[in-house]
């Protein structure tokens, strides 16, 4: 596990804060990690307020961390994991990597994929995977997931 934690500590080193121009667009895993927070929060619902509370920040602070305008640093992302009650991986998960780390042969996210990580920490796709979650007869739950292909013109069964 460590040298994933330093693969992942080599890579975020390397890659831009923005482009050549000066931009002061957020790195993409700074950014990443900020919606893996958003997203755990909400899937506990919690508020940033109450987050911000038990982290000893204001809820602007969290913002900006959820965000990605401010990095969050090493001794705070374990503090967030704690009370978010998962590991720190979880907020790496499915971050993107520079394309020399996935020459590499590293865990580079499809691109197509993207859309998917974008909509589960959507306000609307956190609402779907709560209730869809709450339907226990699996026959429903594959009737659900019929209808919705049905709805999107997607004919492949999965």
């Amino acid at each position: 596990m460590g040298r994933v934690f330093s693969m992942i500590k080599d890579d975020v080193a390397n890659l831009p804060d923005g482009d050549e121009r000066g931009s002061r667009r957020p790195n993409p895993v700074v950014t990443h990690v900020g919606s893996r927070v958003r997203l755990r929060r909400m899937l506990l619902g919690m508020s940033q307020e109450r987050l911000g509370e038990q982290l000893g920040l204001t809820f602007q602070q969290v913002q900006k961390y959820e965000k990605g305008i401010n990095r969050i640093g090493a001794s705070r992302l374990h503090e967030l994991s704690r009370i978010l009650g998962v590991g720190v991986q979880f907020f790496f998960d499915d971050a993107p990597m520079p394309l020399d780390a996935a020459a590499r042969g590293g865990f580079a996210e499809e691109a197509a994929e993207g859309f998917v990580v974008d909509f589960l920490a959507s306000k609307e796709g956190i609402d779907l995977n709560r209730a869809f979650v709450r339907i226990a007869d699996p026959k429903v739950r594959r009737s659900v997931v019929d209808l919705v292909r049905a709805l999107a013109g997607d004919d492949t069964a999965g």
